[in-house]
């Protein structure tokens, strides 16, 4: 991949892990914009990622550092580092060293997903991650759809933006994932930090039916730049979450996420079954976007066709409130804008 003038490191929300992945007691290793980091629960559940290095000589926490009761301690010299990053403990000496900290990262949990906050200026976070049940406000969640069938894909050659402008691209519909007819955009708004894109869209009939006498569709909302969130309706019930995050300058990795919605049915296990062949549809047509990304060139200024300008004009002016080098000014300066607006 031809490596795009964009930065890899913007602001935002970007998944680091499943919570399933890191049990109470666990001590997970990671690398992400870049930096080696480790995630750990404590014996009371609670979630730290921080940077991975002890700052007394440089240990890696990640690999011998152990959860005692809520901190994390070195396998080096035994020191302990609280869920803030503050030393708390030297065990050979009386006090502990004060003016040390290890960086750590806001964390949310939703969806069974770890979310962290990045932001090369360490500021703190400014909006929300989406809830792939409570953005869409319609009282749903979990509850109501069978467990969550994943994608994981490590370490390939795309930058986030490639997915996000996907959800503008009604052009591809037809041509990566076979749908009849071309999908027609209904919302494009793009005024806050968490965006939104509406589109009418079919995988049924053929190319002799009308657009307008369509009666499905799919909602998405972007938090940023990391996390993506639909709602489908008019078809099968099914929620998904897409989830990129960089993790150098070159690479990103993928996840993927589907729930689909569970129905009244005499025969459970039928359904459960028909509802895993389902998932297993929309994931295979999420890996058909994944393999043109991972291969794709980014064209600034792109060719764009008279029916795409608004919704790529209007992607890529959004997108640049998330760079730390200055494209648009900053996340900061752009939301207080968007705010007076």
């Amino acid at each position: 991949m031809a490596k795009p003038p964009l930065s890899m490191k913007p602001t935002g929300w970007f998944q680091v892990a499943w919570s399933d992945e890191i049990g109470v007691g666990d001590v997970h290793t990671m690398k992400y914009f870049g930096e080696d980091m480790v995630s750990w629960r404590a014996e009371s559940g609670a979630l730290t990622v921080m940077n991975a290095y002890c700052e007394h000589l440089g240990a890696h926490l990640g690999y011998g550092g152990k959860v005692v009761g809520d901190v994390l301690q070195c396998p080096f010299h035994g020191w302990q580092w609280s869920q803030q990053g503050r030393n708390v403990c030297i065990p050979y000496q009386e006090r502990p060293n004060r003016g040390r900290r290890i960086s750590t990262y806001p964390v949310v949990e939703r969806n069974d997903s770890v979310y962290i906050w990045h932001d090369v200026e360490r500021r703190e976070p400014y909006f929300d991650a989406p809830d792939v049940f409570a953005a869409f406000g319609d009282d749903s969640s979990a509850d109501d759809y069978y467990p969550q069938q994943r994608l994981y894909r490590e370490s390939l050659e795309l930058h986030p933006q490639y997915v996000l402008e996907n959800g503008v691209d009604f052009a591809h519909f037809k041509y990566v994932h076979n749908t009849p007819i071309v999908p027609k955009f209904t919302r494009h708004d793009f005024g806050q930090p968490v965006s939104f894109v509406d589109f009418t869209i079919t995988f049924q009939g053929d190319d002799g039916q009308q657009i307008e006498d369509v009666n499905s569709g799919v909602e998405a909302i972007n938090g940023g730049l990391g996390i993506a969130v639909t709602k489908s309706w008019g078809m099968v019930d099914n929620r998904t979450i897409s989830a990129i995050t960089p993790v150098d300058e070159s690479t990103s990795d993928v996840r993927f996420m589907v729930y689909i919605g569970r129905t009244p049915h005499r025969d459970q296990a039928r359904a459960a079954a028909k509802a895993q062949e389902f998932g297993r549809e929309v994931i295979r047509q999420f890996e058909q976007d994944v393999e043109i990304w991972r291969h794709q060139r980014y064209s600034d200024p792109p060719a764009l066709a008279t029916e795409e300008y608004q919704g790529f004009t209007a992607i890529r002016q959004w997108a640049k409130q998330f760079y730390p080098d200055g494209i648009g000014g900053s996340a900061a300066e752009v939301y207080a804008a968007a705010q007076k607006g």
